[in-house]
């Protein structure tokens, strides 16, 4: 199955869907009751024939850059089946293998006997093809002096594992790393494909099955079959098929609201309004016909006072989206937070207005929160990532969706969603995003699905969106009902 994410093409069959941490990688080929020499024989095969789709064939030069452990190994099998085709192949040896009767050691005593020219680590060279099996997912810290000048090698570059110079585990890079065209990597996603500079360094990535199982998973990688979308019986109404209350929509920010509410119509829920200050409520009223609106108040911001009027008439609602153009009012978000008894979204302003996540955990209805990298930073003190927000569904029973890109939605399981990419990158497009979650709630999913499903199909159209036009938060609005 082929599967274009913002980091670019995976491929993988559909229980390869896990994305693994470099230790449980190592554990599960420690594990594996497949010999260790017949994992490496399928995985320098695997390289091979990347190496044959990358163009290589009879007189192609290739040089294949080996370190001494089990990655290197792989280059050396690589090295032979392409030998065997007909490629001119040189083999930069970044030392020997560390025991010569290891499984390495033997990859490359075959590898020179098939007539592979070996020799010890030197300056770049011409190549057809440039393959970098140096280090693999256990690479820490700074590439070696003599692997630098390599980086700047003029021909296209397949990575075994992992690009050298990248964390397998985080994405990180502390002072180069090679720029793959492609990568290549056996039985599961490595975080460090996704994460950091992984998708800008890891090319068009494969991933290919050498016979390894199971493995716990440290994220779950969404695509269009972990993202459904809510059916309606013959004999669904509008307030039958899910209802959306947003508040928000104070003075200078009336769009956010209406953005949040009409995306969640859009993307299924049968009615949506708009609660809003009462003094800007004839202005929410003529942006779009469609939507319900509540005025309250006679201000054009909301105060502490207006939360019991709020939770009154928002209790017949399916879901409550809190937070879109809401403006700063700790006292009126926190009673609102501590009150509403059904499903709650919270984002925007209503996390700004939160003073911190202990008030989550003290609620008793289900709850959604949706914070960018700053908004989560101002909630919790703490740098937002995955691993921090992986926290807060024990200690709150909040779900997270944490947008960025990638996109992590953290509750029972952890997923993530490579959809969508810097298109998104415009104000109101997490307003829409808010309203669309909202609406797969209401529609009858459960809180996690929906958050998941509901970033998934907003970044799909909005890469669909970008192939066309310019994305404006308004336009994204329309094309997300073409999806869902």
């Amino acid at each position: 199955m082929r599967y274009g994410g913002a980091f670019g093409c995976v491929e993988y069959n559909h229980p390869m869907r896990l994305v693994i941490s470099p230790q449980e990688s190592n554990r599960l080929d420690a594990a594996s009751t497949v010999p260790v020499a017949v994992l490496m024989e399928r995985a320098g095969l695997g390289v091979a024939l990347a190496a044959v789709d990358m163009g290589v064939g009879y007189g192609s030069r290739v040089v294949v850059l080996a370190g001494r452990g089990n990655n290197g190994g792989d280059g050396y099998v690589a090295a032979r089946y392409l030998q065997g085709r007909g490629a001119h192949v040189t083999v930069h040896a970044l030392g020997s293998p560390a025991d010569p009767a290891s499984v390495a050691g033997q990859a490359w005593v075959r590898a020179v006997r098939s007539g592979v020219n070996v020799i010890d680590f030197g300056e770049p060279e011409p190549a057809d093809l440039l393959i970098d099996a140096l280090f693999g997912v256990g690479f820490r810290g700074e590439l070696p002096e003599q692997v630098v000048p390599w980086l700047d090698h003029d021909s296209p570059v397949l990575a075994v594992d992992v690009p050298s110079g990248l964390d397998a585990g985080t994405g990180e890079v502390d002072a180069f790393s090679f720029v793959a065209d492609a990568t290549i990597t056996f039985h599961a996603l490595k975080p460090g494909h996704l994460l950091g500079e992984g998708p800008d360094r890891c090319g068009v990535i494969d991933v290919v099955d050498i016979g390894l199982t199971g493995g716990s998973p440290e994220l779950r990688l969404c695509d269009g079959d972990d993202a459904p979308v809510p059916y309606r019986s013959r004999t669904a109404h509008k307030w039958s098929v899910g209802s959306v209350a947003v508040v928000g929509s104070s003075r200078g920010m009336i769009g956010a609201g209406v953005l949040a509410a009409q995306s969640a119509l859009n993307a299924g829920a049968g009615s949506a309004a708009v609660v809003c200050p009462g003094a800007v409520q004839s202005q929410v009223a003529t942006m779009t016909p469609g939507l319900l609106t509540k005025g309250i108040g006679d201000s054009d911001h909301f105060t502490e006072s207006d939360a019991a009027e709020i939770l009154d008439y928002t209790d017949r609602f399916d879901v409550v989206v809190l937070g879109p153009g809401l403006g700063e009012d700790q006292g009126l978000t926190r009673d609102v937070v501590a009150q509403r008894r059904g499903k709650l979204l919270i984002d925007a302003d209503g996390l700004n207005n939160l003073g911190g996540p202990g008030l989550l955990a003290d609620r008793s209805g289900p709850t959604i929160i949706t914070p960018h990298a700053g908004e989560f930073t101002r909630l919790t003190g703490q740098p937002a990532s995955y691993l921090t927000a992986m926290t807060i569904p024990d200690e709150t029973g909040a779900i997270v969706l944490l947008k960025g890109n990638p996109t992590f939605v953290l509750g029972a399981e952890q997923w993530v969603v490579t959809t969508g990419g810097p298109e998104l990158a415009t104000i109101g497009t997490g307003d829409v995003l808010a309203g669309v979650v909202s609406a797969l709630w209401a529609c009858g999913l459960d809180a996690e699905t929906a958050a998941r499903s509901g970033a998934f199909w907003h970044g799909v159209a909005g890469a669909d969106l970008a192939s066309r036009r310019t994305v404006t938060a308004t336009e994204l609005m329309s094309t997300v009902g073409e999806f869902l």
